[in-house]
This record gives C-alpha cells, sequence and structure tokens, in this order.
C-alpha cells in the first residue's frame, strides 16, 4: 500500500529556535508548532467594524533595527535553501539544508555577530512596535545560539518522530515545470548526503549522552519502516504519478525514468541504512535516564527551556508549584459534575467508567472525522460574535497519517504550504477505542478555530510585521491561545453534554498536570512511571495518549510547559481589561487586540493590553 507522506512545510521555520539555526527544535517547531508557510500572502483586505480597527500598513523601523531585521533575515534565507526557494531564490531551489559540522559552525558564528548587534541597538529613542521586533529578534537569536551551546543538533529525533519523515515533505512541494521535476530529482540525488549528516550527529549524541531517553524509543522504527518500500509505492514518488498537462511524452517517461532510479539507488538506501543504525547501534545505547537534567549540561539546559517555552522569569520549581495548584482547583470542578451526574463510585471509578465504556468511543474512523466536523461548523459559527477579524484562508479536516499516527498525540493543527491550498486539522483516528467523543469539542476547538487555525491564519495575513515575525510561533501565546480557545467554548455554549465538560476539564487538567510532570521529570526526580500514574489518575485521557503524551514530553523538554501559562496569562489580562473597562469592555475588540501583533512574548502581551485599556478609558 502507497506510503502517504507528511503534509509537512518543506522549509523550516522561524519558531523561537528561529529557522537561522540547524537544530531539531527548529524542525519540530517547523513541523509541531504549526508550519507557517512563507509563500502565503494577503490577498484579502479585512472590513473594518464598529469594534476593531483595519490591519494597520507597516510602520516606518529606525534603521538600525531595520539593518539588522534584513541581515537576520538574510541570513536566515541563506541558512535554509528551502524557505530561500520558497521566497524566489532560484540558486536555492533543488538543495537541502547543509547539516555538516562547519556550515553549523560558521552559522553558529555569524547568528553570534547578529545577537551582539541587537544587545549594542540603544532603545531610548526606539518607538513601541520597533522595541516589540528588537525583543522578539533578539529572544530569537539567543534561543539559536542557546541551543548550538547546548547541542541540540545532536538530537535531530523526538519519541513522535524526527528528520527522516520531515524531510519527505520534499514531495509535496509544487511541480508545474520541467524544472521543479529537476531541482526535486536534486534533491532526490542529496539525500543520502543528507541522512549522512544527520547520523553524524546521532552518534555524536551516543558518544556524550545526549540522546533521547531509550523507553521513549520503543517502537522508533516503524517510524522508518514505511519508507522501505517499492520505489513505485513510495511517497517519493508522488511527483511523478501526475504531470502537468502541457508535459509531453517523452518528458514524462524521462522524469519517471529518473525518479524511480533516485528512489530505488538514493532515497530507500538512506532509509535502510537508518533504520539498521537505529535499531542496531543507537537505540539499544541511548541513555537510560529520562531527565533532560541527566544529560551533560542538563540542569542548565532545561532552566533554559522553562525560560524559553513560558517566556517568563520562571523557575522549575515556580511551575511545578502553579500546576500543583491549579490541578487541585481543576479536581474540585471535575468532582462536581461526577457529584450532578449522581456517579457511584470513587474519582477513580468514574475515570475507568470514562475509559471503558463504548457508548463514548467511535465505531469508525469515518465517525470520528465526521463528529469533529460537525463541531468545527457549529465552531465557524460562533466567530463573528467573538472576533471582529477573520482570516481569509479555511481549514480541512483529515486523519493523522498513518506512518506516524500510532505514537502521535490525539489531533494537531496543520499549516498549508500555500496561498492555493487550505490549513487541515488533523485528527488521530488510530486505536479508535482510546480517541473518547467526549474530548473532541475541546479538542477542536484548540486546533481549528478559534484556536490554531484562527489564530496562524491572521498572522500570515498581517502585512505590518516584518518576515521574521509573519512566519514566527512563540508557544506560550500559540498554545496559550489554544488552550484559552477551549475555554472560551463554554461561553459560546458548547459543552452542553456534562461528559463533553468533563473531557474539556480534562483537557485543560492535561496541561495542568504537565507543569507538575514536566518540571517532576526533568528537574526533581521523577520516574517515567510517576508521571504516566499523575497523569492517569488526574485526567480522563486514554492510557494510551497518557503514555505517548509522557513520552513527548520526556523527549521535548519544557514545550508542555507553554499551554498553562499562555492560558492563564491570557485570561489575566482578559479579567484585567474587564475590571478595567466595565461596561466598556468588548470582547470581540479585546480578542482582535491579543491577535494583531501575532505571536509574542507574554510580556510583551501584557504591554499590548495595557494600551488596549489605555486606549478604550480615553
Amino acid at each position: 500500500m502507497r506510503v502517504s507522506l507528511l503534509s509537512l512545510l518543506a522549509v523550516a521555520a522561524i519558531s523561537g529556535c528561529s529557522v537561522n539555526t540547524t537544530s531539531f527544535e527548529a524542525q519540530k517547531n517547523a513541523y509541531d508548532a504549526k508550519r507557517i508557510n512563507p509563500t502565503q500572502t494577503n490577498q484579502a483586505k479585512n472590513t473594518q467594524t464598529d469594534t476593531t480597527k483595519a490591519i494597520k500598513a507597516a510602520p516606518i523601523i529606525a534603521k538600525d533595527v531595520q539593518d539588522l531585521i534584513d541581515k537576520s533575515w538574510a541570513h536566515t534565507l541563506a541558512s535554509n535553501p528551502g524557505m530561500a526557494a520558497q521566497f524566489g531564490d532560484e540558486s536555492a531551489k533543488g538543495k537541502l539544508t547543509d547539516m555538516s559540522p562547519e556550515a553549523l559552525a560558521q552559522r553558529h558564528i555569524t547568528t553570534k555577530s547578529l545577537l551582539d548587534a541587537a544587545k549594542a541597538i540603544d532603545r531610548s529613542e526606539l518607538s513601541n512596535s520597533d522595541l516589540i521586533n528588537l525583543t522578539i529578534l533578539q529572544d530569537q537569536l539567543q534561543n539559536q545560539v542557546d541551543m548550538y551551546r547546548f547541542k541540540d543538533h545532536y538530537l535531530p529525533i523526538t519519541a513522535e518522530s524526527g528528520f527522516h519523515a520531515y524531510i519527505a515533505s520534499i514531495a509535496n512541494g509544487r511541480f508545474k515545470t520541467y524544472a521543479d521535476y529537476q531541482h526535486y530529482l536534486a534533491k532526490l540525488e542529496a539525500l543520502p548526503n543528507y541522512f549522512a549528516q544527520q547520523t553524524f550527529w546521532l552518534k555524536q549524541g551516543l558518544s556524550v549522552g545526549i540522546t533521547p531517553a531509550k523507553v521513549t524509543l520503543n517502537g522508533f522504527e516503524n517510524s522508518i519502516s514505511p519508507y522501505i518500500t517499492e520505489p513505485s509505492d513510495s511517497g517519493y514518488y508522488q511527483p511523478f504519478e501526475q504531470f502537468p498537462k502541457h508535459f509531453t511524452k517523452a518528458q514524462r517517461d524521462e522524469l519517471t525514468l529518473q525518479g524511480l532510479q533516485a528512489i530505488r539507488d538514493k532515497v530507500i538506501p538512506s532509509y535502510q541504512a537508518f533504520y539498521d543504525f537505529m535499531t542496531e547501534e543507537y537505540i539499544p545505547n541511548a541513555r537510560e535516564e529520562i531527565a533532560a537534567s541527566a544529560m551533560p549540561d542538563g540542569e542548565a539546559f532545561y532552566a533554559n527551556r522553562v525560560s524559553y517555552y513560558t517566556t517568563l522569569d520562571m523557575t522549575a520549581d515556580e511551575v511545578h508549584q502553579l500546576g500543583l495548584k491549579e490541578v487541585a482547583r481543576i479536581r474540585a470542578e471535575m468532582q462536581q459534575i461526577i457529584d450532578d451526574v449522581e456517579f457511584k463510585g470513587s474519582f477513580a471509578d468514574f475515570l475507568h467508567f470514562l475509559r471503558t465504556d463504548p457508548q463514548f468511543y467511535p465505531k469508525t474512523a469515518e465517525e470520528l472525522l465526521k463528529e469533529a466536523s460537525y463541531i468545527a461548523k457549529k465552531a465557524d459559527a460562533m466567530l463573528p460574535k467573538y472576533f471582529g477579524n477573520l482570516p481569509r484562508q479555511p481549514y480541512g479536516i483529515a486523519p493523522v497519517p498513518a506512518e506516524i499516527a500510532p505514537k502521535y498525540t490525539t489531533g494537531r493543527y496543520s499549516g498549508s504550504n500555500s496561498d492555493d491550498q487550505p490549513g487541515y486539522y488533523w485528527v488521530n483516528t488510530y486505536a479508535l477505542e482510546q480517541r473518547p467523543l467526549y474530548e473532541l469539542e475541546a479538542l477542536t476547538l484548540h486546533e481549528a478555530v478559534p484556536g490554531h487555525h484562527l489564530q496562524i491564519a491572521l498572522t500570515k495575513e498581517l502585512d505590518n510585521l516584518p518576515n521574521f515575525r509573519r512566519y514566527s510561533y512563540i508557544s506560550a501565546f500559540g498554545e496559550g491561545w489554544g488552550l484559552y480557545s477551549e475555554y472560551l467554548g463554554l461561553e459560546a455554549g458548547f459543552y452542553q453534554d456534562p461528559y463533553s465538560n468533563f473531557g474539556r476539564l480534562t483537557y485543560e487538567m492535561w496541561r495542568a498536570a504537565r507543569l507538575v510532570v514536566d518540571t517532576g521529570m526533568h528537574a526533581k526526580g521523577w520516574t517515567r512511571q510517576q508521571a504516566i500514574d499523575y497523569m492517569a489518575s488526574n485526567t480522563a485521557l486514554s492510557m494510551h495518549n497518557v503514555t505517548t503524551e509522557i513520552d513527548r514530553y520526556i523527549s521535548w523538554p519544557g514545550q508542555a510547559l507553554s499551554y498553562k501559562i499562555g492560558e492563564l496569562t491570557i485570561k489575566r489580562l482578559r479579567a484585567k481589561a474587564e475590571n478595567a473597562l466595565g461596561e466598556d469592555f468588548d470582547i470581540r475588540a479585546f480578542h482582535d487586540a491579543v491577535l494583531e501583533n501575532g505571536s509574542v512574548p507574554m510580556p510583551i502581551l501584557e504591554q499590548m493590553i495595557d494600551q488596549f485599556i489605555a486606549k478604550y478609558q480615553s
């Protein structure tokens, strides 16, 4: 059966550890942090309403700030041929990112010089918009420097997937000309070198103890084996299955032959060699410890990740304590629902009931997708009541690709690769007995609208932002917005069924428990089983989801902290605005204000809302 390649962005996107870095965190963020596509352009002008202003023209930027932005963006494109090609660089087409030690070292030197330049700019005379630009750019550059220091490029894989799956997105590009196919063939020819470079870094990590925890790699080889197939069954063969109509038969025959040969001689052997390396050498010798703090310089690394993913000056212990407080609060609300439905039994008994009763689970993948689609359509209808600005781009609903579904999270948003394609809300249809319907409203509001699709599609249409911000994703903002969107559904009339409302609370509890288990495992000596037990005893997540999520947190330290920290900040700022404005508070104007500058750190968001309050008080 044909391997369905991932619908992934063919270029890295700037997101925290921005595209200038060659570390896997950049790839993870590009893949998991909603893939913002550089070819998307704003084709629509938002209509001005009585609650919001139309999108502003780009402000004039101070010369020294603009010069730094230009140099940094040029460095970004020079470091990432896929992105450079998307922005029209013909010389970059047909190339893959150079992951050699020499290339990474040189990029690090350039990034460090850009960071020094950012720190040297006098901020005393800068406008507010310039300060925001400079702060976000400096944060991105600092993160790239930090990740090189912590040797994040030694980790081009996680529990969920790795570079071998993400690179397959090159088959999902546009194929309209003969040159497009020649560039694609050049990339296929370059794959063995790319795999060799990544394998070199995996070996370096193995030699010094910088690897994912061995327990999280159980079954990892199953994410590689689908790519080891007959050439004509490979996802890499997809571009050769349907040519543009203007191609001659001779061109089609020539390109097909070249494609089959490249897949047979270059692509499949690369995956086979990677499979052999992982199963025979890497996985058996991966580190036993699960804590990031157990790696070389691990304590400093985890403290750095806590700061990066929260965008706040918080310690791991402060995050842990906040998590315990939130867990206790949400647990009380969950107990109230159990009492309301007059369930006879303990909290644990109720969780067992939810996890095992067939009434809560779909019988077919189609049923799950149809239910998600129905909820999404209802969510579409709520948007005008809560937002003045809405994006042009639509979204669709699709299953998580089969080759990654077994170890993948329950759902995710996947941005489009071009301005003539929609975004997609992915729903995991693997193991249907582990996909409860009572969680589906919360999941849909988070991943589709008013969550990630709305936020990311709007950001891409913000012509007033420089590119390094339009194509970026700050996790505390984006994931905080997604979790806040789940809560917003409560106001909009969702969760009428008590079990669905319990599902909402179990999703909120899931994010609160993350604060506890992530810091517990990486900073406080918790075992994997201790984390699994804590998550399982406090949420109604299926056990499959619990173990999959815990392994995700082990292999991606700190990212799980983004959700609750961001959501609590947005809620606090909304309450601040409501208290200050009273009857003058307008929910549509508030939401537009939160989203009008794209993805920003939490301190900048607070400044923005303070300005929003001052504007409406005057």
